[in-house]
């Protein structure tokens, strides 16, 4: 049977390399902050195990404290010996019941360089499987665009008039602002 397990920093420390093979340096957030988030209870680190072999299957990493009721599904992974067997949407099976009471579960989409030329187009695909509407945004991380897609559970998809106060919310929960700004550009539509 397959549960959706909390991690903690030990964890964190064993998993990280694996969160560097899986998204680019650019993307990435600092390990530091990582612990920070969780400690403050704005991120949760979580892992799709395999209660009866004990084996984890993916993982992800969200954002869950904001002014606003939605969550950030930061990253999310399944373990390379996993791939191509489901997991993917086991875990997000998870990760929506388990968020099932918030406004809704943010996911953002990086374009940086990938060896699969269509990976965004499947992630894409992936997302709105299980009912992500992709907005409008002018959102780039690390000068790279990054493409917004929202599941609305209890709130609204469109998050277009206030994308650029609802991501910097949950960041400067566990980053200094500063540091969220040299990552991270928002702009409204049409700025």
């Amino acid at each position: 049977m397959l549960e959706l397990v909390k991690l903690g920093h030990r964890e964190l420390e064993r998993y990280y390399p694996l969160l560097e093979t899986d998204f680019d340096s650019e993307e990435l957030l600092p390990r530091l902050a990582i612990h920070r988030g969780m400690l403050g209870g704005s991120l949760e680190f979580l892992t799709l195990r395999d209660s009866e072999s004990g084996l984890d299957a993916g993982y992800a990493l969200v954002l869950t404290k904001n002014l606003y009721g939605y969550v950030d599904l930061k990253y999310m992974a399944v373990m390379p010996w996993f791939r191509g067997r489901g997991f993917g949407i086991q875990l997000m099976r998870e990760l929506n019941k388990r968020y099932a009471d918030t406004q809704g579960v943010i996911a953002e989409l990086t374009e940086f360089d990938d060896p699969d030329p269509d990976r965004l187009r499947k992630l894409r695909k992936f997302f709105k499987r299980f009912g992500y509407e992709e907005i409008a945004s002018d959102y780039t991380i690390r000068g790279v665009r990054a493409n917004i897609l929202v599941k609305p559970i209890r709130g609204s998809a469109d998050l277009t008039p206030i994308l650029h106060r609802v991501l910097p919310d949950f960041y400067t929960r566990f980053m200094p602002e500063s540091a969220v700004y040299r990552m991270m550009e928002i702009k409204k539509c049409g700025e």
